[in-house]
């Protein structure tokens, strides 16, 4: 049973499985992604946060996913260029997992376990965010129509 999210791994776009512990004392961005979504312009305001932030401590964990309108049908090699060449993204991604259903992956178990949503612990959609403090406890979760330029003020609050 997880724990704590530094209980959890995950696998890299490139491959490389990683520990969450990396991410100890760091405030986090958690999101579900798609390149073929409403939501993809969102990469760029995730972007320019990390970009803002991340002296301070802020990491980006982007969780590329196809659950949701068949929105993610690349492979990893397609991800990644799609996301560095379309909107430069230099933040963590890693490979495409599922969110909902039995064989979602164990962070975004936890994850909802933790926080769920205004009608109940499922993803409704891609682009849904997660905050997780210093301490590695999830603190906030975010719908998909929050921008990342609505959660600058929480985050700034979260790394101070």
């Amino acid at each position: 049973m997880t724990k704590t999210i530094y209980d959890i791994k995950a696998v890299t776009l490139k491959g490389e499985e990683v520990s969450l512990d990396r991410y100890r004392g760091k405030v986090l961005i958690i999101v579900n992604t798609a390149s073929k979504c409403g939501f993809t312009g969102q990469y760029r305001g995730l972007e320019e946060l990390y970009r803002k932030y991340r002296e301070e401590g802020l990491e980006i964990l982007g969780f590329p996913c196809n659950q949701f309108g068949n929105q993610e049908p690349g492979d990893a090699r397609e991800i990644e260029q799609g996301c560095l060449i379309n909107y430069g993204v230099s933040f963590q991604m890693f490979e495409k997992i599922e969110v909902n259903g039995p064989k979602a992956h164990p962070l975004f178990s936890f994850l909802k376990k933790n926080l769920s949503g205004w009608f109940g612990s499922r993803i409704k959609w891609n682009f849904t965010k997660f905050v997780v403090g210093r301490d590695g406890k999830p603190l906030k979760r975010f719908s998909p129509s929050t921008t990342p330029e609505k959660m600058e003020g929480f985050i700034r609050r979260m790394i101070a």
